[in-house]
């Protein structure tokens, strides 16, 4: 495989720290792939894989991508047309819903139909937001996004919100977390992940390069 990984930059996060992760993963495994975060579409135009990362809120996650001009349109395109594999990492993957209810209603991108609500935690007497290391537990154990995962593998979550899928196939992986919260989603070549793979060590590794060789 060969091409570019884009890592779209639209003012939300420290970007800096997800391109490295992807940058040590292409270099350990020797891809023939090149990393570049980019707020222009005609870059993720060419891309060959594409990386929407996200930190804060929903709403304003969503304007900062709709700030850049033909930006969704292109993502569009390339994701839903060309089938171009797609990453998106905690509110980049809450994006991908059909509505995200975070400080009210706010139209999703609707690739993955389903809903972002509140964790609705509280009454089991737990901590929101929330954040710290969690065991995955794989829904779908085949799906090329988890090989390679053991069944005591971490990952490292802050979140507020969380991702229903409208299909229960869409769910790759999930903690309990006063229930079980959304880890992982993916269909066709979309997937996201809640917890940030660049801050979550071996497994974060593992998962990026499962996508970084992943032929959907």
């Amino acid at each position: 495989m060969s091409g570019l990984v884009a890592i779209i930059d639209y003012g939300s996060g420290n970007l800096r720290s997800a391109a490295k992760a992807f940058e040590r993963v292409v270099a350990e495994e020797n891809l023939a792939l090149s990393v570049a975060v980019t707020a222009d579409p005609k870059v993720v135009a060419g891309a060959a894989r594409i990386v929407l990362p996200g930190v804060g809120a929903f709403a304003d996650c969503k304007a900062g991508l709709a700030a850049l001009p033909g930006m969704i349109e292109v993502l569009s395109e390339q994701v839903l047309v060309k089938a171009r594999p797609f990453f998106g990492i905690c509110v980049g993957m809450q994006l991908l819903a059909t509505t995200g209810h975070e400080h009210g209603d706010h139209a999703g991108l609707g690739w993955i139909k389903g809903e972002v609500v509140p964790l609705g935690v509280e009454t089991s007497g737990l901590k929101v937001p929330h954040m710290g290391w969690n065991q995955l537990v794989s829904d779908r154990p085949g799906h090329p996004l988890l090989a390679g995962l053991s069944p005591d593998s971490h990952a490292y979550f802050v979140h507020s919100y969380r991702f229903v899928c409208a299909d229960p196939a869409h769910r790759l992986a999930h903690v309990e977390y006063g229930g079980a919260v959304t880890a992982m989603i993916g269909r066709d070549n979309i997937v996201g992940t809640q917890f940030h793979p660049e801050k979550s060590q071996a497994t974060g590794l593992q998962v990026i390069a499962n996508f970084l060789k992943w032929t959907p």
